[in-house]
């Protein structure tokens, strides 16, 4: 029976390729480890955060590929691990044999890799791959157990598998985080762009203050005491959209959009973005 949950999920996707059906596995198996995570009270500890949490709780129209935490207090002592053998017990209810994988600890954050190849072999597919019915997915989980202070959250809901809530940062913090990983990243993402014109068409500002604090942490400006308003934000953003290659970003996201969506990648240049910015700026004055 679970396992038909799972199907019935996966037949409402309407993918139109392998892997469309490869992203909608991962996301539906996001969200069992979500309604996990709330079964264990992790989220009295934690927040959701990052571009996943844009897309299940926002309805980003991406895909996307981790499951991103901060704890909502600073916790050296904070063990990822303890909430794991919970989440392998409620997953094998559903048909998978999760592994847990590459664990790492690295400027406070926490990491694992959760894996499983065989959930494929109880599902229909309408694309099944060259090698079979196997069918990897791979999810890391992150947890920042030093975040900058300054985030809010709210409560949302979700409906998969059953009824549950999860704590997440609201849209300005959301908007913040990514900002920082926009001015700070020293690789392009195409998809923290592509998340950047959400904000923008949600007529969304960032949290300066926990920018600021996330800025001071981790980046260029660390430890340097800055206190960012929006006209340095405007300032330094219209400095980072001069330098990205738009080609290179356009590829980096593709893969993860479906294919009406693509051809929105045609206007991504520095004039669409800068205009983009504008209003970003004004809106937040």
């Amino acid at each position: 029976m679970s396992v038909k949950i799972i199907q019935d999920k996966l037949d409402g996707y309407q993918c139109q390729s392998a892997q469309e059906e490869d992203h909608a596995l991962k996301e539906i198996t996001q969200e069992l480890v979500l309604n996990s995570l709330y079964n264990s009270g992790f989220f009295k500890r934690a927040a959701f955060q990052g571009g996943t949490a844009l897309r299940i709780l926002h309805g980003l129209m991406r895909f996307s590929e981790d499951l991103d935490f901060a704890l909502h207090e600073p916790d050296k002592k904070f063990d990822l691990n303890s909430y794991l053998s919970s989440m392998n017990a409620e997953l094998k209810a559903f048909g998978y044999d999760v592994r847990v994988e590459g664990r790492s600890y690295a400027n406070a954050v926490q990491s694992t890799f959760l894996k499983d190849d065989s959930l494929g072999r109880l599902l229909r597919v309408q694309y099944p791959k060259a090698d079979g019915p196997k069918r990897s997915l791979k999810i890391k989980l992150e947890v920042d157990t030093n975040p900058p202070a300054g985030a809010k959250t709210e409560i949302r809901f979700l409906m998969f598998p059953i009824n549950f809530s999860v704590t997440a940062y609201d849209v300005p913090s959301l908007f913040a985080g990514k900002s920082h990983a926009l001015l700070c990243r020293d690789y392009i993402k195409g998809r923290d762009w592509f998340d950047f014109l959400w904000y923008v068409g949600q007529k969304a500002s960032p949290n300066v203050k926990f920018l600021s604090n996330a800025l001071g942490q981790l980046g260029p400006w660390k430890g340097k005491g800055l206190r960012a308003d929006i006209d340095w934000y405007g300032k330094q953003m219209s400095r980072r959209i001069r330098e990205v290659d738009w080609e290179k970003a356009k590829a980096d996201v593709q893969r993860f959009l479906r294919p009406v969506d693509v051809k929105t990648l045609e206007l991504w240049n520095e004039a669409f973005f800068l205009d983009c910015l504008k209003r970003v700026v004004k809106k937040s004055k």
